[in-house]
Order: C-alpha cells, then structure tokens, then sequence
C-alpha cells in the first residue's frame, strides 16, 4: 500500500466525519430555527432515528461489500448520499425532510468500510499507530465539522448545512474514483489467513460489542445537548464560542497522540486502563458545574481519557479478529456502538426534558462507572478461558 493511496483513503473518512459532525452539537438549534420545533425530546428521537439508520445500514453495507469492492461501491453510495443531502436542503415539508435525511445517513453509513478496509491493508505491527491515527483525524474532524456548524449556523441559513455536506459527499466520489486505480493488488496486500472461526471463537467480539454498548451509551449522553448547557452558563450566548468548547476533546486527543507516542519511545511502562476510566469518570463530573472554567477543565480530561480508551478498545478488536474477517466483525462492534449512540441521544432528550441540562453528565458519570465494572468482569473472566485471553489485555493502556 502506497504512502498516497493511505493518506487519500484517510482524507475520504476526514470529508465524511466533517459533513456528519456539522450539525451534531446544534440540532436543537436547527430545528429551532428551521421548524419552529424546540422540543428537547424530539430533537433527541431525531438523533436516535439517524443513529438508528446507521447501525442498521452498515452490516448491510458490511455484507455487500463481499461482492463489491469496497470503492466502486463508496462510489454509488456517495453519490447517492450527496443526492439526498441536496433533497433535505430544499425539503419545506418536515415529513419529507425526515425521508430525505434519513435516506443520505443510510447511504453516508457506507464510509464506514474505510476503516476495517485500511487495516486489512495494514501489517499488524502498523495497528496502534493507524488506529490512534484515525481516531485522532475522527476527532479533528469533528473539530472542523463543529466549527464550520457553528459559523453556517450564525452566518447563513441553517438549510445550508446540507449543500456543504452534498458538496463533501461528491468530494469523497471524486477522491474514491481516483484511488481505485491506486489500489494495491490482491498480491501487494498482505496475506489474509483463512481461518476456521468457530462460534466460541467470536465470543470476544460479542464481549467487546457489550462493553462498547455501555461506553459508548455514556460517553455520548452528554452530547446532544452540551452547547446548548454551555450557552446556558457561559457569559455569551454565542453559538462560534460553544462550537470551540464543544470541540476541546479532539484538541486533547492530538495532545494524547503525541503523549503516547513519547511513551512508546521512552519504553514507559503501559497505564491501567481503568484508571483512565476513573479519569473520564471525574471529566464528565466537572462538567455538570455551573462554573465555566470547571467545565472546561472536565472537558480537557474528558478528551485526553476518552482517546485513550477508544484508541484502546479499537485496537482490541482486530486483536480478537482476523483479517478476512475485519469488515465482518467491524460491523457487529459498530453495531453495538450505533446502538449506544442511539439510546444515549433518545434518553438525553428525554432527560433534558424532565430533569434539566445537567442530569445527563450524572447518568454519563454513572455509565462510565458500570463500563469499567463490565471491563474488569470480561477481563478476569478472560484469565480463565483461552479464547478470552486477549480481552483481558485491555486493562492495560499504551
């Protein structure tokens, strides 16, 4: 695999995350101010049904890609995502505006064979640096995506948001259509081992789609509606300002990327990895303060803890996984990761409704709690059966 046809395939996920990410924190403004809708519940069922479409669609997209390159077939998927994006910026009626969208995230979902496709393209010595890699260009990415919501949102109409991601949808078109003639060979990649998998030996897949459930479920909660509380305490209203505080965590993870490979080179000995969810822990519990600058200090622990863990947790899969099988088991994992992400943006919105904007980082706080109480269970019981054996290596963090 050349070092272009790499740096172009990460660009694609760097174009999906930015589109996807633009409007994450602001859909309560959005439906405000395109809708007149500014029920907490029903931006968050909003959330839950786009979550709710991807976690669906990918194992579909998963399953095709069995008999369809993985390019060719971003290729369609795309240019039919980018032409749903355009439906839902001229969608008045709010009922097609549902179709329309929900339509471009089941298409946007496909993207998400970039990632266990660039792995089985990667040595397995290659896998913490490209898995901590990628996520550092997710969360930069969200970033970006955050920032560019943030000044559409106060500069144009809110519609806006999605001719910039049809434009981003048909960037990607474009840059997929290039790599296919870049594409290492079948005898350039390295060699798939053909495996006899039994069903005991998926159960760690399964483990790890049960911890990420919860993980994912908490660390998500406080998501949907963190600008929205920022604004809340903050001196300003200013949506540009909660966009940036909104993106703290991918500002952390670049500084964990480079904090980790100094630990590398240094030789220093790995961190507990449930002390870092005691870490995340205490983040997302500064951030339920009235005080701005706490908030800001939870959210920079948040940040550093969250990487680590991810970064972690992703790594673990293709340790339990083989390459013929990435796609496959990338989408059980995503799977359990989409269905956390679904339930965390259905009960914010429930809970903000009933409760107030702090509550969600109390429950955030108590799931994190019941995730690491998950990993050391699956870990010890992983000392006493081989085919576990690598879950156990998870309490521990590069």
């Amino acid at each position: 695999m050349s070092k272009q046809f790499k740096v172009l395939l990460i660009a694609v996920t760097v174009f999906a995350v930015l589109s996807d990410s633009m409007l994450l924190p602001f859909y309560p403004t959005f439906f405000s101010a395109v809708f007149n809708i500014s029920d907490p519940a029903y931006v968050g069922t909003y959330i839950a049904a786009s979550c709710f479409v991807v976690m669906v669609c990918f194992p579909i997209w998963a399953f095709i890609s069995k008999y369809i390159n993985v390019l060719p077939l971003l290729v369609y998927s795309q240019i039919a995502a980018g032409v749903f994006s355009v439906s839902s910026f001229f969608a008045s009626d709010l009922n097609w505006f549902w179709f329309s969208s929900m339509a471009m995230f089941a298409f946007k979902a496909s993207y998400l064979l970039v990632y266990p496709y660039l792995m089985s393209l990667e040595a397995k010595k290659n896998h913490v640096a490209t898995i901590a890699m990628l996520s550092v260009v997710v969360h930069f990415g969200a970033i970006l995506g955050a920032l560019a919501g943030g000044f559409v949102l106060s500069a144009l109409p809110g519609k806006a948001a999605f001719l910039i991601m049809a434009l981003s949808d048909f960037t990607q078109v474009f840059v997929c259509a290039y790599l296919i003639r870049l594409a290492p060979s079948k005898n350039q990649s390295p060699p798939v081992a053909k495996t006899s998998i039994t069903s005991s030996s998926r159960w760690p897949v399964y483990q790890l789609g049960i911890v990420m459930l919860c993980f994912y479920f908490s660390a998500f909660l406080i998501r949907p509606f963190f600008a929205a509380y920022w604004q809340s305490i903050s001196d300003t209203s200013s949506i540009v300002l909660a966009s940036v505080v909104f993106s703290i965590p991918a500002f952390m993870a670049l500084l964990a990327l480079c904090f980790n490979h100094w630990r590398q080179h240094t030789n220093r000995n790995p961190i507990n990895l449930l002390v870092v969810f005691m870490l995340i822990i205490t983040g997302v519990a500064l951030q339920a303060s009235p005080l701005y600058l706490v908030v800001i200090a939870g959210r920079c622990l948040f940040g550093l803890s969250l990487f680590i863990i991810i970064v972690r947790l992703d790594l673990l899969l293709y340790q339990v996984s083989t390459p013929d099988k990435y796609a496959e088991d990338f989408s059980k994992v995503s799977f359990c990761q989409s269905l956390g992400v679904l339930l965390a943006s259905y009960c914010a919105g429930l809970l903000v409704k009933s409760s107030g904007l702090v509550i969600p980082f109390w429950v955030a706080a108590g799931g994190l709690a019941i995730s690491a109480c998950c990993l050391w269970l699956l870990s010890k019981q992983s000392r006493r059966h081989t085919p576990c054996a690598n879950l156990a290596s998870t309490t521990r963090a590069q």
